[in-house]
């Protein structure tokens, strides 16, 4: 398995990461299965395994740290905390008070004494960013966390907490974790550049598109929305709906590049995320090992320019063909009372 650095820390991750959301209630919850899976990945020089606090209500926190035992040396760890692990207010968010008490949890779970890399797993527009920065940093002082980076973050918020984090003497993020895929290229425009500019280390996540780059959904086949994936978010795979359709037709020419090509669909998917110059490490979340094992054996494709630009003719660079899940979206585009000056006020003459 091929290395990058990840980001300015001089830390070396295999160029696939195991990602871990599927492990726990959430998708496979045999806790054992789950293991046998991380080992696998490690045996095959995988080196490095990102989780998150609310995988499974922390579950798969746990199933990690189980894992890692008498391997914890050998693996750069990475795990997120931001959304809500319970009810009532302050358990959740970017707050100094969450992500000191938060972490400690992560760390019990995780059964170990340092994480890696610990991950801001969404803007918070309540919390100021130097809030944020400044308890980030003295954890790392602490030695609890080796460098903090972010996910899903948009690029200008990611170029204001550079800024913050020099004006104040604190430390910088180190990575951003965005969604990218074929059928998803929109990170192209702006994050995926401003990434680069900044020296942050990328991992994507999403590279099989919520399962449309698996093959598994076809044109002119039939979708059961009361199964699977597709039970909880019916919108994203009802082809009646014009942007599934979008995604469908797509799907039917890359099948027809992979055949040409002699690789798997999703070979090709992951191939192409790890082809961009930005992304150091592309997140594999496997749920049974079968899963894993298709996934490895195209570890080592490599796509040259003439299929690159196919994929460009199909999807041109920086659009695309759906909105991916958890990307971030403006306030003024969710909230009404942002973009909308009150009503006395909008008209140019009194």
């Amino acid at each position: 398995m091929r290395h990058r650095i990840l980001g300015g820390t001089g830390i070396e991750v295999s160029t696939h990461c195991l990602g871990t959301m599927m492990f726990g209630s959430a998708g496979n919850p045999d806790h054992e299965d789950s293991i046998r899976i991380i080992h696998t990945a490690l045996d095959h020089g995988i080196n490095f395994v990102d989780t998150a606090d609310m995988y499974s209500a922390g579950e798969s926190e746990e199933i990690v740290g189980k894992a890692l035992q008498g391997r914890r040396d050998d693996v750069v760890l990475a795990t997120k905390v931001h959304f809500p692990m319970g009810e009532g207010p302050n358990r959740g968010g970017n707050s100094r008070r969450w992500i000191v008490r938060e972490v400690e949890a992560s760390l019990k779970r995780l059964r170990t004494d340092w994480i890696d890399l610990y991950q801001i797993h969404r803007p918070d527009h309540r919390t100021d960013i130097e809030e944020t920065l400044s308890a980030l940093t003295d954890l790392v002082r602490q030695g609890k966390i080796r460098a903090f980076g972010s996910s899903a973050f948009p690029a200008h918020e990611t170029v204001e907490a550079y800024h913050v984090a020099r004006q104040r003497g604190l430390y910088r993020f180190r990575t951003e974790q965005p969604p990218y895929n074929i059928l998803a290229r929109g990170i192209e425009g702006d994050v995926l550049p401003t990434a680069q500019r900044l020296g942050l280390g990328v991992l994507t996540y999403s590279p099989l598109g919520w399962g449309f780059l698996t093959g598994r959904y076809r044109k002119g086949r039939h979708v059961d929305l009361a199964q699977g994936r597709a039970a909880r978010a019916p919108e994203r795979f009802d082809p009646s709906i014009p942007v599934n359709a979008a995604k469908l037709d797509v799907v039917e020419e890359l099948v027809k590049l992979a055949d040409e090509i002699g690789c798997t669909l999703p070979a090709l998917a992951i191939a192409f995320a790890a082809s961009h110059p930005a992304v150091t490490s592309v997140i594999l979340g496997p749920r049974t090992m079968e899963q894993l094992e298709g996934l490895l054996k195209g570890a080592s494709l490599v796509l040259d320019d003439s299929v690159l630009d196919r994929i460009d003719e199909l999807v041109p660079p920086g659009t695309n063909i759906y909105h991916p899940v958890g990307l971030w979206s403006p306030a003024p585009l969710i909230d009404p009372a942002l973009r909308r000056r009150p009503v006395g006020d909008r008209a140019a003459a009194s």
